[in-house]
């Protein structure tokens, strides 16, 4: 039993160094986010949860994070086709959900990257970098068999609802020599069409690859396919928000057409490369997201489009 004249507090202490086993813990700091960035404007990526397969979702400023107004596939599919044959096939195929294997996601500066070795002796690097003016998505293809690939592609797949979903592209563009027009300006019924008969279809407009001589294709996968009459003088298309305040566009150095699916209101300038034994080959594309004009997404388009890969 203790004296009444020890002073309570040096008692305490001195309990305390006699036991031993009692101590004081500072709680220790948090660590890092490794599965966002944010810039200094607010905007930020961020690894979705809800799927186990790669998915990122891009947050406006002063939105929410919970906010999936764009959310970006990275990528939905990688596809090949082997030197000398004309059949394609995935190396990977997204699937929604916590199916599978999640990625080992890590945070290098500003950018989300994870590295997975893929079927026929292909590794893949990906990297999702937050820049000023939007996110640049790069794969990096390491070919580590024997086997010649004549083609190989990944879709990063830019899914826009919310503010941007734009289903009867109405506020979807590309730019043809002549200036700006509407992806679906040669279809003018699409705006009184009923839903079911104007759904599910891709529009397509050419830039490098010649311009399919059927402007609308009814395939065996119930799409309609409508094919623009022009070839786009620009690897760039880009889909306005509801009220216009914003613009989120998609660009890449070098691609065959652009296209959108207008029921996700995605945006595609899928590139493509070879890849033989032992090679390396690296495919870009940028998604721009402006609070600004149509104008200025393309003309910060062209001047990056002269640095991207």
């Amino acid at each position: 039993m203790l004296v009444n004249t020890i002073r309570p507090l040096s008692s305490f202490i001195f309990a305390l160094c006699l036991a031993g086993s009692v101590h004081v813990q500072t709680p220790a700091p948090p660590g890092p986010d490794l599965t966002s960035v944010k810039n200094k404007d607010g905007l930020q990526i961020l690894v979705a949860p809800e799927n186990t397969q790669p998915t990122l979702r891009i947050i406006l400023p002063g939105h929410a994070v919970s906010d999936r107004s764009i959310e970006v596939l990275f990528p939905e599919h990688v596809t090949v086709v082997e030197h000398s044959g004309s059949a394609s096939r995935h190396l990977f195929l997204f699937r929604p959900g916590q199916a599978g294997e999640r990625p080992p996601w890590r945070r290098v500066n500003r950018s989300l990257e994870y590295q997975r070795d893929l079927p026929g002796g292909v590794h893949l690097l990906a990297r999702a970098t937050l820049e000023d003016d939007g996110v640049r998505f790069q794969y990096e293809f390491t070919n580590r068999s024997a086997v010649s690939y004549d083609m190989i592609y990944a879709v990063t797949d830019p899914r826009l609802t919310s503010i941007f979903q734009d289903i009867r592209l109405e506020r979807t563009y590309v730019h043809h020599a002549s200036g700006f027009e509407l992806l679906a300006s040669e279809t003018p019924s699409r705006l009184t069409m009923p839903l079911n008969e104007w759904l599910p279809l891709r529009y397509l407009a050419s830039f490098t690859w010649p311009i399919p001589g059927q402007r609308v294709e009814r395939r065996g996968d119930g799409i309609t396919y409508y094919n623009k009459s022009r070839a786009v003088d620009q690897p760039f298309i880009a889909t306005l928000s509801g009220d216009r305040k914003w613009v989120v566009a998609s660009f890449a150095h070098q691609t065959g057409n652009v296209w959108s699916n207008p029921e996700l209101t995605c945006q595609h300038v899928d590139p493509q490369a070879s890849l033989g034994p032992g090679q390396r080959a690296v495919l870009e594309m940028k998604l721009l997201i402006l609070r600004g004009s149509l104008d200025e997404a393309f003309q910060r388009a062209i001047q990056q489009r002269r640095s991207s890969r």
